[in-house]
């Protein structure tokens, strides 16, 4: 389990180069081929018994921001890289560029906006510590990018951080590939690009494999917020992988959806099922893409696409005990 690790990396959308060299340097003894394509989705090949083709994906990107333009006082101001409500960064610490320097999102303090003022990045900015443009620009530049800081925590069976979406899905699918399963199809391990500024990634990335069935690996929101009635939880922490019979413009292939299910059943894994259907993934790029039928298996999590996501580690071993059955066996 990488979950610590690959959450402090930074890799926010169109910037995951780090985090694809981590997952490669774990993995590249232990595929028969490995490569990155020209979007730079890592695309990594294990034989299986069967010239059937599975493709099993997660994304590598995180939500983030971008750098817009260096004000002279020396602020900057960003711009968000997939879907961040602006009340939930102020006062976070950030990491900005390559060279990672360390800046803290601020704001008008709420004591001074007036009536139903509303926080937007309009009007936030990022302080790193410089008074003059110059200065600024002497550390980073426009087009940078702009990530939470690194802040992951395990406690006890659970885990707290960043980027949880999707870097659980990335770390079990390197998992998978180290436990050398006996895989049924020959299978395709992507860990794709820009899957939170409208599934970028994916689509391309299944052109090229042509698979007969994908399964996306995701980090979905719990919902299980103390203040939050039953009704309105998607799913929640504790409780096993997250099985999605729908989703935002696309509805999961019935024959996987209900083969999943029974894995689950027959081997008395815990799972629940998706009560929403808000939010996409890149099951509905890859269907529409290449007309493969797709299923979405999720790790549920509290308050992704923020500073601090929260993840139950036993769901975490759930979902790789429900994969690890699922890749062994005929599917469809």
């Amino acid at each position: 389990m990488f979950l610590k690790e690959l959450s402090d990396i930074p890799g926010v959308s169109g910037f995951e180069g780090k985090v694809r060299e981590f997952i490669k340097e774990k993995i590249k003894d232990k595929v028969d081929q490995i490569e990155v394509d020209k979007l730079g989705n890592l695309i990594a090949f294990k034989k299986g018994k069967v010239n059937k083709k599975l493709m099993i994906s997660a994304h590598m990107d995180e939500v983030g921001f971008i750098v817009s333009n260096i004000e002279e006082d020396g602020k900057l101001s960003i711009l968000p890289l997939g879907s961040i409500d602006p009340r939930v960064v102020l006062g976070k610490k950030v990491v900005v560029g390559e060279k990672q320097i360390l800046g803290v999102i601020g704001s008008k303090p709420i004591h001074l906006m007036e009536g139903y003022e509303k926080v937007s990045f309009e009007n936030i900015k990022v302080d790193i510590g410089t008074t003059k443009k110059q200065e600024a620009e002497a550390k980073v530049k426009i087009g940078d990018f702009v990530s939470f800081a690194p802040n992951a925590m395990v406690h006890g069976e659970w885990i707290s951080g960043k980027a949880l979406d999707d870097r659980g899905g990335c770390s079990l699918l390197i998992d998978l590939i180290l436990e050398d399963l006996d895989l049924y199809y020959d299978t395709f391990f992507a860990f794709v690009i820009q899957e939170e500024t409208g599934l970028r990634g994916s689509g391309p990335c299944a052109f090229k494999i042509k698979p007969d069935l994908a399964i996306v690996i995701e980090t979905t929101t719990s919902g299980d917020n103390p203040e939050f009635p039953e009704a309105r939880r998607s799913s929640e922490l504790g409780k096993g992988p997250v099985i999605t019979p729908a989703h935002r413009g696309y509805v999961n292939d019935e024959r996987l959806f209900n083969f999943a299910v029974k894995v689950a059943e027959e081997n008395k894994i815990p799972y629940q099922i998706k009560r929403r259907t808000a939010g996409g993934t890149d099951a509905a790029r890859i269907a529409i893409t290449t007309g493969t039928p797709s299923l979405v298996i999720s790790i549920p999590s509290r308050y992704i696409h923020s500073p601090i996501c929260v993840l139950n580690i036993n769901d975490y071993r759930n979902t790789f005990k429900l994969l690890s059955l699922i890749l062994i066996k005929e599917v469809l």
